[in-house]
Order: structure tokens, then sequence, then C-alpha cells
């Protein structure tokens, strides 16, 4: 929605109604002309960002998956050693 420029009545006065409508009307086609070219612009670096996000998360799930591998194993091999040893405690 376009902002409705206003001037004063002086103004108006100076240069007439149909001059100064005609600025007015300017002013609003100006006005939706460039917030539609900012929109655009965000539109475009908001799917720029995205892009950069999902390689970014991508490879952050990598990283992730490797280290809960390296626990899973170290938390195995613990459990594994703590059976072992629980077996041999128990052998009269």
């Amino acid at each position: 929605m376009p902002v409705t420029a206003k001037l004063s009545r002086r103004f108006y006065q100076a240069f007439g109604d149909e001059t100064t409508n005609e600025l007015v009307d300017w002013f609003n086609q100006v006005d939706v002309q460039y917030k539609a070219e900012m929109r655009e612009l965000a539109d475009a670096y908001y799917g720029r960002f995205r892009a950069e996000l999902k390689a970014e998360i991508s490879g952050l799930r990598t990283e992730m998956i490797k280290w809960m591998f390296v626990f899973w194993v170290g938390q195995t091999v613990a459990l594994g050693g703590l059976a072992i040893a629980l077996v041999q405690a128990a052998r009269p």
C-alpha cells in the first residue's frame, strides 16, 4: 500500500492543483517501484542465505553423525569391558 504524499496548501497555491497532484502521483509511483525493487532484492538475499544455511547444516549433520558414532563405539567398548570384568569377578 503506497504512502500518500501530502504537500502544504501553500505548495498547491504556488504551482496549481494539477501540477501538484501530478507530482504527488509521481512520488507515489516511485514509492511503489522502490518497494517492489526492495522486495525483489530481499527475496534474492533470503534465497542465497537459505542456500548457504542448507549447506552449513548439511556439514554440521555430517560432523554430528561422526561424533555420535565415536560416542557409541566408546560406550560399547566401555560396557563390554565392564561385562568382562563382572564375569571374571563372579568366577570362583
